[in-house]
């Protein structure tokens, strides 16, 4: 009778434990995919890309599992597998964060050619909407797209200052939010508009200027991290496959599980501290 009480106790209380784990995973999964919806649904509309943020999610997670029964099914250990469906929806998202700062670091580039053309226009004695408009036509995208979005917004009676404001609301840069608040003033207390957008024009070069050496001086900083990344996940892919049964205890082994987990600690502690160093502001 106490050995099945004791069976009855175990039993309850595993499934018990299994039952909140699988709901606080469930919890944290939707959590997760309500952020990454928001995020990429955001970052996809101001490039312009009108995607369902949830079939991006489906398919990412689609592709996680596909790459765990890869691994479960060339004979690997069970966490690695999970590990490999972390990992594919991480770098989803990663690679749509990537897409994002690669177009607002192009916008910045294209902001000094933009008050360079409008300030040429202004000379010429057109007026700022029609210099707008001009420019718009022959600057190339994405600029081009976030102008056209301007003079759109304008077209259905929004005034010039707010369809501005909404543009530097999409781009959320220390250059975008410059050039709209200077082209705000000017238009407000008057003056020589044409001048300050040169001098802006001027001071964002440089500014970019000084960001391009930063880069330059960092690279060797940045190729470190990946390459301290990389090594050691290819290394012990190596010597998995040239020496299997030595390897098999880090992988088949509590101790070896408890070592991995400790390499990969180290690993992500090294990225962060020399993202941090050669993460300089301009």
């Amino acid at each position: 009778m106490t050995t099945i009480l004791f069976v009855l106790t175990v039993f309850t209380g595993t499934a018990a434990l299994g039952w909140l784990a699988l709901h606080w995973t469930s919890r944290r999964v939707d959590q997760h995919r309500e952020v990454f919806e928001q995020e990429a649904g955001q970052g996809l509309a101001e490039m312009f890309l009108f995607l369902d943020p949830a079939r991006i999610w489906g398919a990412g997670l689609a592709g996680g599992v596909l790459l765990a029964v890869f691994a479960l099914v060339l004979g690997g250990p069970w966490w690695v597998a999970i590990v490999m469906m972390l990992m594919a929806v991480g770098l989803l998202q990663f690679g749509l964060r990537w897409l994002r700062y690669r177009r607002l670091r192009r916008l910045d580039e294209q902001l000094p050619d933009l008050l360079l053309a409008l300030a040429g226009s202004l000379r010429a004695g057109t007026g700022i909407q029609s210099a707008l408009q001009h420019v718009s036509q022959h600057i190339a995208a994405p600029l081009a797209h976030e102008l056209a979005l301007v003079r759109r917004e304008q077209r259905m009676g929004v005034p010039l200052e707010q369809a501005l404001q909404s543009f530097a609301g999409r781009v959320p840069t220390e250059g975008a939010r410059l050039v709209v608040s200077a082209l705000r003033i000017a238009m407000q207390t008057g003056g020589s508009l044409a001048q300050t957008l040169e001098r802006i024009a001027k001071t964002l070069r440089a500014r970019l200027y000084l960001q391009g050496r930063v880069r330059a001086l960092t690279a060797q900083g940045r190729m470190q991290a990946w390459v301290m990344a990389v090594l050691p996940a290819m290394l012990a892919g190596v010597l998995t496959w040239l020496d299997p049964e030595a390897m098999e205890k880090l992988w088949t082994t509590p101790a070896g599980w408890l070592v991995t987990g400790l390499v990969v600690g180290l690993e992500v502690a090294g990225l962060l501290l020399i993202r941090r160093i050669v993460s300089i502001t301009v």
